[in-house]
């Protein structure tokens, strides 16, 4: 059990590795070859966008399939040539086409997280969620602070090279990686499958959550904290240490959030807290003048972020039973990823029409207003019931 544990950890550090480590300088890159903020946040929100189209299909294939396994593998080999894109082209257009392509290899995390989430117990899903997303943040933080430091030395295209080689070794990886079907009593799903789990209240209200927590993710730390960043004088090492200041803390409050934090205080308190922070971080970004300034707003914001996500992904699929438990994270992270690709999209317009700082303002209040609905849409303590298949 703990070899097979240690080598998921692997895998999916290594996975989000080849898909991250250009992410700093992603908004940066796009303008720097001539695009606009608002081509900028077309191609940061690509990411998204393609992730919202595959990730239900991808769910309910793996589920028909009784097989998690060869998602896994693929997850990695359509990151590593997403980032071989990048590394051999050199315009905006292919910018967008293999942003595009590294949504595609993230819609295949869905499965990863069901089969993770099948080596535990289903009460421990909040908690499971956490731990793999620290792994997630781990790979993500390594990325992103290895790209922009190799990009400043040997230039941007170091980064997309990296990010390659991190792709092929999460490949070979994942071919060892365990399997863990549902039972196959469970028949594969069906069209009345889909539907129960498409309406299930606390799905869809996590879910739209979600959206509301990818919005602050894709169009800060993740979007356009580095452009603004650059305007301070950074360079491109610079902006990754700057994610790093964001992502160290997220991957720490990712790690803790769906089981110390969630103990404490309960699931649905620990994510508003962290909708909380994120508004009054994202706000403060404008008003800093100074990089190290602005490297405090990312830590803290990053910490804030980093509560949301794995306990709302814990609490999708925590009352779905095993074999329709990828359709269902399928439906979350496709809802989830609309937040990836609207936010980008439209803070990059505002960013064009009426400035960046702006467009950070307008993400501060969207992450207010999620606050307030997580304590009308996110389930508490007592739901635990156990969404079973439709006769």
């Amino acid at each position: 059990m703990g070899n097979r544990i240690a080598l998921f950890y692997a895998v999916t550090a290594l996975y989000w590795f080849s898909t991250y480590t250009y992410v700093p300088l992603l908004s940066p890159y796009v303008v720097a070859i001539g695009g606009s903020l608002s081509m900028a946040g077309m191609v940061v929100g690509s990411y998204g966008f393609s992730q919202m189209l595959v990730r239900v299909p991808i769910g309910v294939w793996s589920d028909k399939i009784r097989s998690r396994k060869p998602f896994v593998i693929a997850g990695g080999a359509v990151g590593m040539l997403s980032s071989l894109g990048f590394a051999v082209t050199h315009s905006v257009l292919w910018a967008l086409v293999f942003r595009l392509l590294a949504g595609i290899a993230a819609g295949c995390w869905v499965v990863f997280t069901v089969l993770y989430a099948s080596y535990h117990q289903p009460d421990e899903a909040p908690k499971a969620m956490g731990v793999l997303s620290f792994y997630t943040s781990i790979g993500q933080l390594a990325a992103s602070t290895l790209g922009g430091v190799i990009a400043e030395r040997y230039g941007w295209h170091a980064a997309f090279w990296l990010g390659a080689a991190g792709g092929l070794a999460a490949t070979l990886l994942a071919c060892f990686v365990v399997d863990k079907p549902p039972a196959r009593d469970h028949g594969g799903i069906r069209v009345a499958d889909m539907l129960t789990v498409g309406r299930d209240r606390i799905v869809l209200g996590v879910s739209f959550l979600a959206v509301l927590a990818q919005v602050v993710t894709f169009t800060t730390m993740f979007g356009f904290t580095p452009e603004q960043a650059t305007h301070l004088g950074a360079n491109k090492a610079d902006l990754s240490w700057l994610t790093l200041a964001a992502t160290l803390p997220n991957a720490i409050a990712s790690y803790f959030s769906g089981s110390l934090f969630s103990r404490w205080i309960g699931e649905r308190n620990v994510v508003a807290t962290g909708f909380a922070i994120a508004a009054l971080f994202t706000a403060a970004i404008p008003l800093c003048h100074a990089l190290p300034l602005l490297y405090v707003t990312q830590a803290v914001n990053g910490f804030g972020q980093g509560l949301c996500m794995p306990v709302l992904m814990g609490l999708a699929i925590r009352h779905i039973d095993a074999g329709r438990r990828a359709t269902a994270m399928g439906f979350y992270q496709a809802i989830y990823a609309v937040g990836m690709f609207g936010g980008p999209a439209v803070v990059g317009w505002l960013g064009d029409h009426v400035g960046l700082s702006r467009g950070f303002l307008a993400v501060a209040a969207t992450s207010v207003v999620a606050c307030a609905l997580t304590f009308a849409l996110a389930p508490g303590r007592a739901a635990r019931q156990v969404v079973t298949r439709s006769s």
